[in-house]
Protein backbone atom coordinates (compact mmCIF):
# COMPACT_ATOMS: atom_id res chain seq x y z
CA UNK A 1 0.00 0.00 0.00
CA UNK A 2 1.48 3.74 -0.87
CA UNK A 3 1.52 6.59 1.24
CA UNK A 4 -1.47 8.19 -0.52
CA UNK A 5 -3.51 4.89 0.10
CA UNK A 6 -3.05 4.88 3.85
CA UNK A 7 -3.47 8.22 4.17
CA UNK A 8 -7.14 7.24 2.40
CA UNK A 9 -7.06 4.55 4.37
CA UNK A 10 -6.84 6.11 7.81
CA UNK A 11 -9.72 9.11 6.86
CA UNK A 12 -12.32 6.20 5.61
CA UNK A 13 -11.63 4.42 9.63
CA UNK A 14 -12.00 7.72 10.69
CA UNK A 15 -15.24 8.40 9.02
CA UNK A 16 -16.54 5.11 9.60
CA UNK A 17 -15.88 5.29 13.42
CA UNK A 18 -18.65 5.09 15.82
CA UNK A 19 -16.66 6.84 18.25
CA UNK A 20 -14.89 9.56 16.22
CA UNK A 21 -17.09 12.79 17.63
CA UNK A 22 -16.09 11.77 21.29
CA UNK A 23 -12.62 13.28 20.66
CA UNK A 24 -14.30 16.67 20.38
CA UNK A 25 -14.40 16.52 24.22
CA UNK A 26 -11.08 16.41 24.43
CA UNK A 27 -8.84 19.35 25.29
CA UNK A 28 -5.94 20.56 22.59
CA UNK A 29 -7.26 18.00 20.16
CA UNK A 30 -6.25 20.38 17.60
CA UNK A 31 -3.41 21.95 18.50
CA UNK A 32 -1.32 22.51 15.98
CA UNK A 33 1.78 21.81 18.02
CA UNK A 34 0.64 18.58 18.94
CA UNK A 35 0.51 16.64 15.80
CA UNK A 36 0.43 13.26 16.94
CA UNK A 37 -0.66 12.27 20.67
CA UNK A 38 0.64 8.92 21.31
CA UNK A 39 1.14 8.55 24.81
CA UNK A 40 -2.40 8.45 25.84
CA UNK A 41 -1.44 5.35 28.13
CA UNK A 42 1.04 7.24 30.46
CA UNK A 43 -1.25 10.35 30.82
CA UNK A 44 -4.72 11.01 28.87
CA UNK A 45 -5.70 14.42 27.11
CA UNK A 46 -7.93 16.40 29.77
CA UNK A 47 -11.54 16.70 28.73
CA UNK A 48 -13.39 20.16 28.04
CA UNK A 49 -15.99 19.76 30.87
CA UNK A 50 -13.05 19.63 33.00
CA UNK A 51 -12.03 23.28 32.80
CA UNK A 52 -15.59 24.07 34.14
CA UNK A 53 -15.44 21.94 36.92
CA UNK A 54 -12.29 22.38 38.35
CA UNK A 55 -13.47 26.16 37.57
CA UNK A 56 -16.71 25.95 39.43
CA UNK A 57 -15.20 23.76 42.07
CA UNK A 58 -13.12 26.09 43.24
CA UNK A 59 -15.61 28.74 43.24
CA UNK A 60 -18.49 27.54 44.46
CA UNK A 61 -17.41 24.74 46.62
CA UNK A 62 -13.76 25.38 47.93
CA UNK A 63 -14.70 28.50 48.21
CA UNK A 64 -18.18 28.84 49.06
CA UNK A 65 -18.49 26.09 50.96
CA UNK A 66 -15.10 25.52 52.87
CA UNK A 67 -14.95 23.46 55.18
CA UNK A 68 -18.63 22.74 55.36
CA UNK A 69 -17.78 20.37 52.47
CA UNK A 70 -16.84 17.84 54.07
CA UNK A 71 -19.77 17.18 55.78
CA UNK A 72 -22.12 17.58 52.92
CA UNK A 73 -20.43 15.44 50.06
CA UNK A 74 -16.56 15.50 50.08
CA UNK A 75 -15.87 13.14 52.62
CA UNK A 76 -18.03 10.29 50.69
CA UNK A 77 -16.41 10.44 47.40
CA UNK A 78 -13.51 7.65 47.60
CA UNK A 79 -16.53 5.62 47.93
CA UNK A 80 -19.14 6.94 45.82
CA UNK A 81 -16.74 7.40 42.70
CA UNK A 82 -14.56 4.22 43.34
CA UNK A 83 -18.19 2.43 42.96
CA UNK A 84 -18.53 4.36 39.68
CA UNK A 85 -15.31 2.75 38.47
CA UNK A 86 -16.42 -0.37 39.63
CA UNK A 87 -19.18 -0.70 37.59
CA UNK A 88 -18.35 1.21 34.75
CA UNK A 89 -14.68 -0.08 34.03
CA UNK A 90 -13.83 -3.06 36.14
CA UNK A 91 -17.26 -5.59 36.72
CA UNK A 92 -17.53 -4.93 40.24
CA UNK A 93 -20.11 -4.47 42.52
CA UNK A 94 -20.94 -1.94 45.12
CA UNK A 95 -18.74 -1.44 48.28
CA UNK A 96 -15.53 -2.87 46.44
CA UNK A 97 -13.95 -0.59 45.29
CA UNK A 98 -12.37 3.03 47.11
CA UNK A 99 -10.38 6.20 45.71
CA UNK A 100 -7.17 6.97 47.73
CA UNK A 101 -3.56 7.27 48.05
CA UNK A 102 -1.35 6.72 44.98
CA UNK A 103 -1.13 3.71 42.94
CA UNK A 104 2.35 2.71 45.26
CA UNK A 105 0.95 3.38 48.28
CA UNK A 106 -2.35 1.18 47.45
CA UNK A 107 -0.53 -1.83 45.82
CA UNK A 108 1.67 -1.89 49.35
CA UNK A 109 -1.93 -1.90 51.53
CA UNK A 110 -3.26 -4.92 49.04
CA UNK A 111 -0.16 -7.21 49.08
CA UNK A 112 0.31 -6.31 53.01
CA UNK A 113 -3.44 -7.04 53.52
CA UNK A 114 -3.41 -10.34 51.72
CA UNK A 115 -0.19 -11.09 53.72
CA UNK A 116 -1.92 -10.74 56.35
CA UNK A 117 -4.74 -13.59 55.23
CA UNK A 118 -2.21 -15.78 55.14
CA UNK A 119 -0.05 -15.54 57.50
CA UNK A 120 1.82 -19.40 57.80
CA UNK A 121 3.08 -18.94 54.35
CA UNK A 122 6.48 -17.34 53.10
CA UNK A 123 6.29 -16.46 49.33
CA UNK A 124 5.30 -13.66 47.09
CA UNK A 125 5.37 -14.67 43.55
CA UNK A 126 5.71 -11.65 41.16
CA UNK A 127 6.66 -11.58 37.08
CA UNK A 128 10.28 -10.52 36.32
CA UNK A 129 9.51 -8.10 34.01
CA UNK A 130 6.28 -6.59 36.19
CA UNK A 131 6.42 -2.75 36.17
CA UNK A 132 9.13 -1.58 38.54
CA UNK A 133 7.72 -0.48 41.49
CA UNK A 134 5.47 -3.72 41.73
CA UNK A 135 8.78 -5.40 41.76
CA UNK A 136 10.24 -2.93 44.06
CA UNK A 137 7.43 -2.56 46.35
CA UNK A 138 7.45 -6.87 46.52
CA UNK A 139 11.41 -7.20 47.47
CA UNK A 140 10.61 -4.05 49.90
CA UNK A 141 7.86 -5.96 52.08
CA UNK A 142 9.64 -9.22 51.44
CA UNK A 143 13.04 -7.68 52.52
CA UNK A 144 10.95 -6.27 55.86
CA UNK A 145 8.94 -9.48 56.44
CA UNK A 146 11.35 -12.25 55.86
CA UNK A 147 9.74 -13.81 53.10
CA UNK A 148 11.07 -15.06 49.49
CA UNK A 149 10.31 -13.56 46.02
CA UNK A 150 9.92 -16.36 43.57
CA UNK A 151 9.73 -14.64 40.00
CA UNK A 152 7.63 -15.62 36.85
CA UNK A 153 9.99 -15.52 33.78
CA UNK A 154 7.65 -14.52 30.69
CA UNK A 155 8.70 -13.59 26.97
CA UNK A 156 9.67 -9.94 26.66
CA UNK A 157 7.31 -9.25 24.05
CA UNK A 158 4.19 -10.88 25.53
CA UNK A 159 3.17 -11.17 29.23
CA UNK A 160 2.71 -14.47 32.14
CA UNK A 161 0.24 -16.98 30.89
CA UNK A 162 -1.34 -19.38 33.20
CA UNK A 163 1.77 -22.41 32.81
CA UNK A 164 4.28 -20.08 33.84
CA UNK A 165 2.02 -18.52 36.99
CA UNK A 166 1.67 -22.71 37.71
CA UNK A 167 5.01 -23.32 37.65
CA UNK A 168 6.02 -20.60 40.39
CA UNK A 169 2.98 -21.59 42.62
CA UNK A 170 3.75 -23.82 45.49
CA UNK A 171 2.67 -24.65 48.90
CA UNK A 172 4.62 -21.35 50.43
CA UNK A 173 2.69 -19.22 48.45
CA UNK A 174 1.06 -16.67 49.98
CA UNK A 175 0.69 -14.09 46.97
CA UNK A 176 0.89 -13.60 43.60
CA UNK A 177 1.18 -9.86 42.15
CA UNK A 178 0.81 -9.57 38.24
CA UNK A 179 -0.46 -7.01 35.74
CA UNK A 180 -3.18 -7.56 33.78
CA UNK A 181 -2.09 -5.56 30.87
CA UNK A 182 1.34 -5.83 30.44
CA UNK A 183 3.03 -2.18 30.91
CA UNK A 184 5.71 -2.67 28.12
CA UNK A 185 4.46 -5.22 25.93
CA UNK A 186 0.53 -4.62 26.42
CA UNK A 187 -0.02 -8.56 26.96
CA UNK A 188 -3.44 -9.34 28.28
CA UNK A 189 -2.97 -12.10 31.20
CA UNK A 190 -5.55 -14.55 31.76
CA UNK A 191 -6.97 -13.03 34.86
CA UNK A 192 -10.04 -15.71 35.44
CA UNK A 193 -7.65 -18.94 34.48
CA UNK A 194 -4.35 -17.71 36.81
CA UNK A 195 -6.65 -16.29 39.65
CA UNK A 196 -8.21 -20.24 39.53
CA UNK A 197 -5.13 -21.36 39.73
CA UNK A 198 -3.53 -19.33 42.80
CA UNK A 199 -6.82 -19.88 44.48
CA UNK A 200 -5.80 -23.83 43.68
CA UNK A 201 -2.42 -23.83 45.31
CA UNK A 202 -4.51 -21.68 48.39
CA UNK A 203 -2.59 -18.54 47.53
CA UNK A 204 -4.88 -14.96 47.11
CA UNK A 205 -3.89 -12.60 44.09
CA UNK A 206 -3.01 -8.73 43.73
CA UNK A 207 -3.43 -7.68 39.73
CA UNK A 208 -2.48 -3.93 39.09
CA UNK A 209 -5.02 -2.49 36.57
CA UNK A 210 -3.13 0.69 35.58
CA UNK A 211 -3.42 -0.73 31.48
CA UNK A 212 -6.37 -1.95 31.77
CA UNK A 213 -8.96 0.27 33.44
CA UNK A 214 -10.75 2.53 31.03
CA UNK A 215 -9.20 0.68 27.62
CA UNK A 216 -9.60 -3.23 28.17
CA UNK A 217 -13.09 -4.63 29.88
CA UNK A 218 -12.33 -5.99 32.96
CA UNK A 219 -14.36 -8.18 35.22
CA UNK A 220 -13.26 -8.57 38.73
CA UNK A 221 -16.01 -10.18 40.41
CA UNK A 222 -16.58 -12.71 38.11
CA UNK A 223 -12.69 -13.34 37.67
CA UNK A 224 -12.86 -14.51 41.37
CA UNK A 225 -10.25 -12.28 41.94
CA UNK A 226 -9.03 -10.81 45.49
CA UNK A 227 -7.14 -7.35 45.61
CA UNK A 228 -6.67 -5.01 42.51
CA UNK A 229 -5.66 -1.50 42.66
CA UNK A 230 -5.17 0.55 39.31
CA UNK A 231 -4.10 4.34 38.72
CA UNK A 232 -7.03 7.18 36.76
CA UNK A 233 -4.55 9.32 34.66
CA UNK A 234 -4.29 7.36 31.67
CA UNK A 235 -7.05 6.02 30.23
CA UNK A 236 -9.87 7.37 33.18
CA UNK A 237 -8.13 10.83 32.04
CA UNK A 238 -8.01 12.00 35.84
CA UNK A 239 -4.84 14.05 35.30
CA UNK A 240 -1.36 14.79 36.44
CA UNK A 241 -0.73 12.41 40.01
CA UNK A 242 -4.65 11.87 40.04
CA UNK A 243 -5.37 9.77 42.77
CA UNK A 244 -5.75 5.92 42.44
CA UNK A 245 -8.17 3.49 43.28
CA UNK A 246 -8.15 -0.17 44.96
CA UNK A 247 -10.59 -3.36 44.98
CA UNK A 248 -11.27 -5.50 47.26
CA UNK A 249 -13.27 -8.24 47.27
CA UNK A 250 -16.36 -8.63 49.50
CA UNK A 251 -15.52 -11.70 50.87
CA UNK A 252 -11.82 -10.68 52.04
CA UNK A 253 -13.64 -6.68 53.47
CA UNK A 254 -14.80 -8.11 57.43
CA UNK A 255 -10.99 -9.49 57.68
CA UNK A 256 -9.11 -7.22 55.86
CA UNK A 257 -6.28 -5.56 58.02
CA UNK A 258 -4.11 -3.31 56.24
CA UNK A 259 -1.00 -1.74 57.54
CA UNK A 260 -1.45 2.03 56.80
CA UNK A 261 -4.26 3.06 60.49
CA UNK A 262 -5.62 6.47 59.28
CA UNK A 263 -7.75 8.61 60.92
CA UNK A 264 -10.28 7.91 58.01
CA UNK A 265 -9.83 4.60 57.90
CA UNK A 266 -11.19 4.00 61.61
CA UNK A 267 -15.04 3.24 62.63
CA UNK A 268 -15.33 7.07 64.02
CA UNK A 269 -13.19 9.06 62.93
CA UNK A 270 -14.47 12.61 64.65
CA UNK A 271 -14.32 10.57 67.49
CA UNK A 272 -10.74 11.05 68.10
CA UNK A 273 -10.54 7.60 70.29
CA UNK A 274 -7.61 6.55 71.51
CA UNK A 275 -7.29 2.98 69.91
CA UNK A 276 -7.80 2.45 66.39
CA UNK A 277 -10.76 0.38 65.19
CA UNK A 278 -11.13 -0.40 61.76
CA UNK A 279 -14.42 1.27 59.77
CA UNK A 280 -16.66 -1.28 57.90
CA UNK A 281 -16.22 -2.44 54.53
CA UNK A 282 -14.33 -0.70 51.80
CA UNK A 283 -13.91 2.31 53.76
CA UNK A 284 -10.88 0.46 56.59
CA UNK A 285 -9.02 0.65 52.93
CA UNK A 286 -8.65 4.63 53.74
CA UNK A 287 -6.06 6.22 55.79
CA UNK A 288 -5.77 9.92 55.02
CA UNK A 289 -7.69 12.93 53.82
CA UNK A 290 -9.55 11.84 50.71
CA UNK A 291 -8.08 13.82 47.39
CA UNK A 292 -11.36 15.68 46.58
CA UNK A 293 -9.37 17.55 43.81
CA UNK A 294 -7.97 15.08 41.99
CA UNK A 295 -11.46 12.87 41.68
CA UNK A 296 -12.83 16.13 39.95
CA UNK A 297 -11.51 14.91 36.25
CA UNK A 298 -11.93 11.32 36.80
CA UNK A 299 -15.72 11.95 37.23
CA UNK A 300 -15.69 13.34 33.82
CA UNK A 301 -14.31 10.61 32.24
CA UNK A 302 -16.71 7.92 33.51
CA UNK A 303 -19.87 9.99 32.81
CA UNK A 304 -18.05 9.76 28.83
CA UNK A 305 -17.43 6.10 29.37
CA UNK A 306 -20.63 5.21 31.16
CA UNK A 307 -22.23 6.87 27.79
CA UNK A 308 -19.94 4.72 25.54
CA UNK A 309 -19.91 1.95 26.98
CA UNK A 310 -16.58 -0.57 27.93
CA UNK A 311 -16.94 -2.61 24.76
CA UNK A 312 -17.16 -0.12 22.23
CA UNK A 313 -14.31 1.57 23.45
CA UNK A 314 -12.64 -2.14 23.14
CA UNK A 315 -13.80 -2.34 19.72
CA UNK A 316 -12.15 0.77 18.90
CA UNK A 317 -9.10 -0.04 20.59
CA UNK A 318 -8.28 -3.30 18.86
CA UNK A 319 -8.81 -1.91 15.28
CA UNK A 320 -6.38 1.31 16.20
CA UNK A 321 -3.87 -0.97 17.38
CA UNK A 322 -4.10 -3.48 14.65
CA UNK A 323 -4.00 -0.20 11.75
CA UNK A 324 -0.76 1.32 13.78
CA UNK A 325 0.89 -2.49 13.76
CA UNK A 326 0.10 -2.84 9.43
CA UNK A 327 1.51 0.57 9.59
CA UNK A 328 4.47 0.28 11.22
CA UNK A 329 5.01 -2.96 9.46
CA UNK A 330 5.01 -1.55 6.01
CA UNK A 331 6.65 2.02 6.95
CA UNK A 332 9.31 0.39 9.36
CA UNK A 333 9.83 -3.02 8.92
CA UNK A 334 13.03 -2.85 6.45
CA UNK A 335 14.21 -0.44 8.87
CA UNK A 336 14.50 -3.35 10.94
CA UNK A 337 11.57 -2.14 13.29
CA UNK A 338 10.10 -5.07 15.41
CA UNK A 339 6.72 -5.21 16.96
CA UNK A 340 7.18 -6.38 20.75
CA UNK A 341 3.64 -6.62 21.10
CA UNK A 342 0.99 -9.38 20.59
CA UNK A 343 -0.07 -9.48 16.79
CA UNK A 344 -3.06 -11.41 18.46
CA UNK A 345 -5.95 -8.98 19.09
CA UNK A 346 -7.44 -11.00 21.70
CA UNK A 347 -4.03 -10.86 23.67
CA UNK A 348 -3.48 -6.48 23.25
CA UNK A 349 -4.09 -3.94 25.20
CA UNK A 350 -4.23 -0.70 23.99
CA UNK A 351 -0.66 0.13 23.56
CA UNK A 352 2.24 -1.32 21.40
CA UNK A 353 5.81 -1.50 21.83
CA UNK A 354 8.05 -1.23 18.44
CA UNK A 355 11.79 -1.78 19.16
CA UNK A 356 14.75 -0.60 17.32
CA UNK A 357 18.23 0.28 18.26
CA UNK A 358 18.22 3.98 17.17
CA UNK A 359 14.66 4.88 19.18
CA UNK A 360 16.70 6.48 22.61
CA UNK A 361 18.36 9.18 20.27
CA UNK A 362 15.45 9.79 18.14
CA UNK A 363 12.70 10.70 21.37
CA UNK A 364 14.10 14.25 21.64
CA UNK A 365 13.26 15.47 17.60
CA UNK A 366 10.17 13.44 17.50
CA UNK A 367 8.78 15.70 20.50
CA UNK A 368 10.23 18.85 19.18
CA UNK A 369 8.30 18.27 16.37
CA UNK A 370 4.93 17.82 18.18
CA UNK A 371 4.75 13.47 17.36
CA UNK A 372 4.65 12.25 21.75
CA UNK A 373 5.23 8.60 22.07
CA UNK A 374 7.26 7.70 25.49
CA UNK A 375 10.31 5.64 25.24
CA UNK A 376 11.22 1.83 27.58
CA UNK A 377 14.31 0.57 28.17
CA UNK A 378 16.12 -0.97 26.14
CA UNK A 379 15.17 -0.48 22.74
CA UNK A 380 11.17 0.80 22.71
CA UNK A 381 8.98 3.10 21.73
CA UNK A 382 5.50 2.64 23.37
CA UNK A 383 2.16 4.21 21.45
CA UNK A 384 -0.27 4.50 23.42
CA UNK A 385 -3.39 4.87 21.56
CA UNK A 386 -6.14 5.69 23.48
CA UNK A 387 -9.81 4.97 21.92
CA UNK A 388 -11.77 7.99 22.56
CA UNK A 389 -9.14 10.54 21.91
CA UNK A 390 -6.90 9.31 19.19
CA UNK A 391 -7.69 9.12 15.80
CA UNK A 392 -6.90 7.00 12.65
CA UNK A 393 -5.29 9.94 10.61
CA UNK A 394 -3.02 10.37 14.42
CA UNK A 395 -1.64 7.49 14.52
CA UNK A 396 -0.63 7.51 10.74
CA UNK A 397 1.29 11.21 10.89
CA UNK A 398 2.95 9.65 14.53
CA UNK A 399 4.36 6.28 12.75
CA UNK A 400 4.98 8.20 9.94
CA UNK A 401 7.22 10.74 11.59
CA UNK A 402 8.71 7.86 13.17
CA UNK A 403 9.41 6.40 10.46
CA UNK A 404 11.21 9.22 8.99
CA UNK A 405 13.76 9.42 11.89
CA UNK A 406 14.80 5.67 10.72
CA UNK A 407 17.97 4.54 8.79
CA UNK A 408 16.61 2.95 5.75
CA UNK A 409 18.16 -0.22 6.20
CA UNK A 410 18.00 -2.67 8.66
CA UNK A 411 20.68 -2.55 11.33
CA UNK A 412 23.44 -5.91 10.74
Amino acid sequence: MNSDSRLALARDLDAEDPLASYRLLFEAHDNAAIRAYLDGNSLGRPLKATVGRLTEFVRDQWGGRLIRGWDEDWLQLPQSVGDRIGAVALGAGAGQCVVADSTSVLLYKAIRAALAARPDRSEIVIERDNFPTDRFIVEGIAADRGLSVRWVEAAYDAGPTPDEVAGALGPDTAVVVLSHVAYRSAHIADMKTITRLVHDAGALAVWDLSHSVGSVPVELDASGADFAVGCSYKYLNGGPGAPAWAYVARRHLPDLAQPIQGWLGSADPFGMGSGYQPAEGIRRMVSGTPPILGMLALQDMLDVLEQVGMEAVRAKSVKLTSFAIDTVDELMGPAGVKVASPRDSEQRGSHITIDHPSFRTVLPDLWEDGVIPDFRNPDGLRLGLSPLSTSYEETLIGIRAIAEKLPSKAPD
